[in-house]
């Protein structure tokens, strides 16, 4: 006998319809759960029982003020995708999080139903759990009427279609307001990653409860018994944990969360460290792993009209300094950088080079920290990657990092077969984030410079209208635990507004100071021809004894080198950053104490007797090391600004900045694009609109939207199967572009 069709249809999958006349199954599911509790603890009057029929009470009201909208969107969602191959786009995306909250909230109810009889039911903790459940739905409510003003603000993009970012004639500053109506706390609760795959709910539990805790270690609030008492209390207290995330999101300077994501970078090479020493790396094991650091010297390049041109040297915000690039590679090939004097046989020149850029809100991160994807790139592609490490705002603001991978790009082009391994008949810009952003202006500049462009470019979850402009997708970021809005527009003041890098005079002649004390001693002795120098023959022998090279070591994560510690020069010591004081507690936590140096993630070479500029003793966690204290921070919530007030700045409309800006005649000209971001990801828009303005246009250009993966989700390769499928995704993506390059 045939089971009726509803009874065929999974639950999960019956989001996948249209919301029309039939209420989906799992709506009805949740509704039938609500009422069959309520009846279950009509007759207890504690007070948990009590609340639960509150709770449970609330979710069916919500149920009635969500189905409108639902309908609602659901009409309008179709409008907005690149085709209908490609369904996606901010408005499809809220959809989600209501189908996932939802199925959070039946989950729940399901237990309370199931266990309520039994000796085990913990009333307590599933009514704080239904509560949650309640709380969530609502937000999603206001969420959904919000999507409806948005909706009303559109106006109609080049393609005749309606636009994703609102028009000019209304204010964001208005939207941001409203988002305040939204209770942000439930989605850093008990819901914590409702809306994410299952195999990354525990990350992300796990990164919340450090953000908790780093912000009290940070910023120094309290006793050292109270910071103590509450760290242990994020891991056991969602809502206590909530609270802190929300008020450091909002409240934070940028300060703070680059020290945050530059934990990221140092669990990342603690872990590389460590595995480095084990078997299981043989998978991915790479023969050159180096990092190369490039002198500020005038760069010549070719024009396609058979002049020449001349890149300008980094200079915006910061003097001339260094660019550090890190070339991997699986293969130790012909004129390659630690190639020489290893022994055993190289492989010839590659066609192809693959030049990559982090992410990381233009203000954090270094190759180092993308290096648990770049690793297997490397392998399974079988061709040398050269990811640059940029500077990073606020202390280098736009437009420098985008001088620095220009600069690097062509130092990659002049250089590709005598350091690098490769002919470079084939290049492929790749970056995610802010990463992609800049490989974009990169590529706008080659076009404006008449030198050759990249032949494909890859784009993952990339912002290319970098702007205080909202969009359905972008209001994502009030739910999302990786890229809150607070730390969003912090990025974006950092980076890209005009009103915060005005330096003052005194600034100024110091960096001036710095800069001429850095051209008259770090670089005197590194020249082109020192460059040049380091092109090895293909047995790996030198030729000249006079200048013979230090060996360049293969696989040589432990050891980052640069090309004057190749050419026996000092070391070049870069500036203290802002991560160091991650760093520092990295190297205490690894107890390396023994060492007279260690390499940390910027290239450098940090020895016992470097100490910051200000001459203050570093300390762990804010508690003094030697028994004096650091200047203290604290995160003063009741006299801080409120967010609208300090999100008011001007963001110049420069297209190096937002490549959607630029002109058709320029973006027509662009090599073909894949694009792949996540249906979650707060810049899923920009992605959908770039695509569609590309095609447009007659770019060749594709876009993938994945399910279930938060911005950023190449990082979380290492605990996340999911994670790991988008990046195997991503080889092949790129192989693609490489098959269409002539």
């Amino acid at each position: 006998m045939t089971k009726p069709k509803a009874a065929q249809m999974s639950l999960e999958d019956d989001f996948d319809r249209p919301f029309e006349n039939v209420e989906p199954l799992q709506w009805g599911a949740l509704r039938e759960l609500c009422h069959a509790n309520t009846e279950y603890f009509m007759s207890h009057q504690d007070e948990n029982s009590v609340r639960i029929r509150a709770a449970l009470t609330a979710i069916l009201d919500h149920l009635v003020q969500l189905q409108p909208l639902y309908k609602e969107i659901s009409r309008i969602a179709p409008l907005f995708d690149l085709d209908p191959e490609t369904p996606g786009n901010g408005y499809r995306s809220f959809l989600i999080l209501v189908d996932k909250g939802i199925m959070h909230s039946r989950t729940e109810c399901h237990q309370i139903y199931c266990q309520k009889d039994s000796i085990f039911f913990r009333k307590t903790y599933h009514m704080r759990e239904i509560e949650a459940c309640s709380q969530l739905l609502a937000s999603l409510c206001t969420c959904l009427e919000h999507l409806q003003m948005l909706y009303s603000w559109s106006s109609l993009a080049s393609d005749g279609r309606p636009s994703l970012f609102i028009a000019d004639d209304h204010s964001s500053y208005e939207m941001l307001n409203k988002m305040d109506t939204v209770n942000q706390y439930c989605f850093y609760g008990r819901c914590l990653g409702f809306q994410f795959y299952e195999s990354l709910k525990p990350t992300l539990k796990v990164l919340m409860v450090a953000m908790a805790t780093f912000s009290e270690a940070y910023y120094a609030n309290g006793t050292l018994l109270a910071r103590c008492t509450n760290s242990v209390k994020y891991m056991l207290d969602p809502e206590l944990r909530a609270r802190r995330i929300v008020d450091v999101s909002q409240h934070a300077d940028v300060s703070f969360c680059q020290a945050f994501w530059f934990l990221n970078e140092a669990v990342c090479t603690n872990y590389v460290l460590d595995l480095a020493r084990v078997s299981i790396m043989a998978s991915t094991s790479l023969a050159i792993n180096q990092i190369i650091s490039i002198p500020p010297e005038e760069l010549i390049v070719p024009t396609l009209s058979g002049s020449t041109v001349s890149i300008p040297i980094p200079n915006s915000h910061i003097g001339k300094k260094p660019i550090h690039v890190r070339l991997l590679s699986s293969k130790r090939r012909e004129g390659m950088v630690g190639s020489g004097g290893v022994g055993g046989e190289l492989q010839g020149l590659s066609d192809e080079l693959i030049i990559h850029c982090h992410g990381g809100g233009f203000v954090s991160q270094t190759s180092m920290s993308h290096e648990t994807y770049l690793r297997n790139w490397a392998v399974n592609l079988g061709m040398p990657i050269l990811s640059i490490d940029y500077s990073l705002a606020p202390e280098a603001p736009f437009p420098r990092a985008l001088e620095e991978v220009l600069y690097a790009y062509v130092w990659a082009l002049n250089h590709a077969s005598t350091l690098l391994g490769s002919k470079a008949q084939k290049i492929l810009l790749v970056g995610d984030s802010a990463g992609a952003n800049l490989n974009l202006g990169v590529t706008l500049k080659c076009m404006q410079l008449n030198i050759r462009k990249p032949d494909g470019i890859f784009m993952l979850y990339t912002p290319v209208l970098v702007d205080f402009i909202l969009s359905p997708s972008r209001l994502l970021c009030v739910t999302d635990p990786m890229l809150p809005m607070g730390f969003l527009l912090r990025c974006l003041k950092a980076y890209a507004a005009t009103d915060s890098i005005k330096k003052s005079a005194r600034e100024k002649e110091q960096d001036a100071a710095e800069c001429a004390k850095s051209d008259t001693e770090s670089f005197a002795e590194v020249s082109e021809s020192d460059l040049i120098a380091l092109a090895l023959s293909p047995n790996g022998d030198e030729t000249n004894d006079a200048h013979k090279l230090a060996s360049l070591p293969s696989d040589s994560t432990l050891n980052s080198v640069t090309l004057t510690e190749a050419d026996g020069t000092e070391h070049l010591q870069e500036e203290t950053k802002s991560q160091d004081y991650v760093n520092k507690f990295v190297e205490l936590y690894r107890n390396c104490g023994t060492n007279n140096s260690n390499h940390i993630g910027n290239g450098t070479i940090a020895t016992d007797k470097d100490v910051p500029r200000n001459g203050r003793p570093w300390s762990l966690f804010g508690w003094s090391l030697t028994g004096r204290h650091r200047e203290s921070r604290e995160l003063d919530m009741e006299h801080a600004k409120s967010p609208l007030e300090e999100y008011i700045f001007t963001v110049p409309k420069d297209p190096y900045l937002s490549p959607y800006l630029a002109s058709d005649n320029l973006l027509a000209q662009l090599p073909p694009v894949k694009l792949m971001t996540s249906e979650l990801d707060p810049c899923l828009d920009d992605s959908i609109m770039f695509a569609r303005k590309l095609r447009l246009l007659g770019v060749l250009v594709s876009l993938d939207v994945l399910p279930g993966l938060p911005h950023g989700f190449l990082n979380l390769v290492p605990v996340s199967k999911e994670a790991a499928d988008a990046s195997e995704l991503c080889v092949k993506r790129m192989q693609e572009l490489l098959a269409l390059a002539i």
